[in-house]
């Protein structure tokens, strides 16, 4: 990689930062389809798998008593069902076939965000939290994690749509980022292999990464639920 595409990665890492710690999502929403602008689709989605596990060491230990421990239980156990789906998909997907995914799933949440916008400043809820269905979430939420880096986008419409409180939404998400972001990893590593020079980029980039952390988590602290609820509601 040239001087340019570093430049663009370690910008793109670090706004995503700043953002993730803030509202509590958006790293890989951000960051999987710019650094697709840089590198190679299998190089960026694992950069962004490991940038993420890495992150979530920054942001989780100040939120753990606003955690829903048996929401994040279920979403989790969802998630290591669908991971080695998604793992599959990874090692069998066409490049164009990764990017199409990450296109899909920003439509997919941007749509999401566009009908929460009319419905803001009343109740909307048009899904009933359950069980089944936090382990259902869970469950996407893997396969994309391993296919396209993203786990946020399913459990974050789920949470959404059911209403879920935002202080609980962004704690939750985060935890549920760091467990399940560090499967995958583990998983990528196990079974397809994560190259050297990935490695190499991931060192560069997660100094960085912290950077924006370690910015943003006060703001997001002091601005709690109020910024995840602005957050939502203005991407």
């Amino acid at each position: 990689m040239g001087l340019s595409e570093w430049a663009g990665l370690a910008a793109t890492t670090l706004f995503a930062a700043l953002l993730y710690t803030i509202s509590g999502f958006g790293f890989a929403l951000l960051a999987a389809p710019l650094y697709l602008l840089f590198v190679d689709p299998t190089r960026a989605i694992q950069l962004v798998i490991i940038i993420s596990t890495a992150l979530s060491i920054v942001v989780v230990p100040g939120l753990r008593r606003a955690v829903a421990p048996w929401l994040l239980l279920r979403l989790v156990a969802g998630s290591l069902v669908g991971l080695p789906v998604g793992l599959v998909a990874f090692r069998l997907a066409d490049p164009v076939l990764v990017r199409g995914g990450v296109g899909v799933a920003i439509l997919a949440f941007a749509m999401l965000m566009l009908v929460s916008r009319r419905g803001h400043g009343r109740s909307w809820a048009p899904l009933a939290m359950s069980p089944s269905r936090d382990l259902t979430a869970g469950a996407v939420a893997g396969i994309t994690t391993a296919l396209v880096g993203m786990a946020g986008p399913p459990v974050l419409i789920y949470l959404l749509l059911a209403g879920a409180g935002a202080r609980t939404v962004r704690a939750t998400l985060l935890a549920f980022f760091a467990l399940s972001y560090g499967a995958t990893l583990a998983s990528h590593a196990a079974t397809i292999g994560i190259p050297g020079p990935t490695w190499v980029a991931a060192g560069v980039l997660i100094p960085v990464a912290f950077l924006g952390g370690f910015a943003g988590r006060p703001v997001g602290d002091r601005l709690g639920a109020e910024a995840f609820s602005v957050q939502s509601l203005s991407c």
